[in-house]
C-alpha cells in the first residue's frame, strides 16, 4: 500500500547552516508529486529528508515533523534503515553495482535486509521487479551479464528496479532523468505514469515540460540568495501550478524568467 506523507515545520540544517526552512506540505499517496525550483534552493535535500538519507551527512539534522500515515519518520523508536526500505530512493545518475549480474544488482537491497529467499522466490521477484521497472523484455535472456554492460536510461530502470524489489511504499526521484538522453527520457517518464498507481512518488526536476508531463502536484521551492535557507513558496495541482500560480516568483520561475 502507497503511503501519504504530511510534513509540517520542518527545518533541515548542515551543522549551524539552516539550508532549508519551514516546510509545510502534503504528499498524496498514489500520486506523482513535483518538486521543482533554480539551484540550490533546497529541493534534494529536502527530498533526502524523506528517508532520511539526509542524516547520513556528518552534522546535518532535521528539526519539524514528517509523519507517513501518521507515524513520525523521526520518533525516537524509528530505525532510519526500515524508513528507507519503506521509502526507496532512486538518484540523478543511473548506479548499478558495476560487478554485479543484473539479476544480483536487483536483489541486492533484498539480500541487504537479510530476506532470506529460495532460488525460486528469487527469480521470481527479478522478473517481478523488472517487469515493474519495464525493463525484463530487454533483458531476460542477459541477467547474468553486469548490470554495466546495460546503456544508460537501462541502468536507472535497473536501479527503479532494484528500488521496488524491497516492496517499498514510497519512491523518491533525485533528477532522475538528467544525465539521460530524450528517449530514454519518455521511458522513465512513462514508467512514473505506470508506478503511481503503485507508489507515492515525489520527483525532483528542473525540466519544467517534465514536471508537467508526470505529476499530479508540483511544489515550488524559491532561495532569497546565497546564504539564505530555501523555502517552499507554493503548491497547488499541477495544471494550476503552471496556468495559474499565486505568487509572481512561480510564474517568473516556470516561464523561464529566471532559475
Amino acid at each position: 500500500m502507497s503511503k501519504r506523507i504530511d510534513v509540517s515545520d520542518l527545518d533541515v540544517f548542515y551543522g549551524d547552516f539552516l539550508a532549508v526552512e519551514g516546510v509545510n506540505m502534503t504528499i498524496d499517496a498514489r500520486q506523482a508529486t513535483a518538486l521543482i525550483g533554480p539551484s540550490g534552493c533546497g529541493k534534494s535535500t529536502f527530498l533526502r529528508t524523506l528517508n532520511r538519507m539526509h542524516e547520513v551527512i556528518p552534522g546535518a539534522r532535521v528539526q519539524g515533523k514528517a509523519l507517513m500515515d501518521g507515524q513520525d519518520l523521526y520518533g525516537t523508536d524509528v530505525d532510519p534503515v526500515t524508513v528507507r526500505r519503506q521509502i526507496g530512493m532512486v538518484f540523478q545518475r543511473p548506479n548499478p553495482f558495476p560487478t554485479m549480474s543484473i539479476s544480483d544488482n536487483v536483489l541486492a537491497g533484498v539480500r541487504l535486509n537479510n530476506r532470506r529467499m529460495s532460488k525460486g522466490d528469487q527469480q521470481d521477484l527479478v522478473e517481478q521487479s523488472l517487469r515493474g521497472a519495464n525493463l525484463w523484455n530487454e533483458v531476460k535472456d542477459r541477467l547474468a551479464r553486469p548490470g554495466s554492460s546495460l546503456s544508460g536510461g537501462q541502468q536507472q530502470r535497473l536501479c527503479i528496479a532494484r528500488a521496488i524489489a524491497v516492496k517499498p511504499q514510497v519512491l523518491l526521484m533525485d533528477e532522475p532523468c538528467s544525465a539521460l538522453d530524450p528517449i530514454s527520457t519518455l521511458a522513465i517518464e512513462d514508467l512514473i505514469a505506470e508506478l503511481k498507481s503503485d507508489y507515492t512518488i515525489v520527483i525532483v526536476t528542473h525540466n519544467m515540460q517534465q514536471a508537467a508531463r508526470v505529476s499530479d502536484r508540483t511544489a515550488f521551492f524559491n532561495i532569497a540568495g546565497t546564504g539564505k535557507p530555501g523555502k517552499l513558496i507554493e503548491m497547488d495541482d499541477t495544471a494550476t501550478m503552471f496556468s495559474s500560480p499565486r505568487e509572481q516568483a512561480t510564474e517568473d520561475y516556470i516561464s523561464g524568467r529566471f532559475g
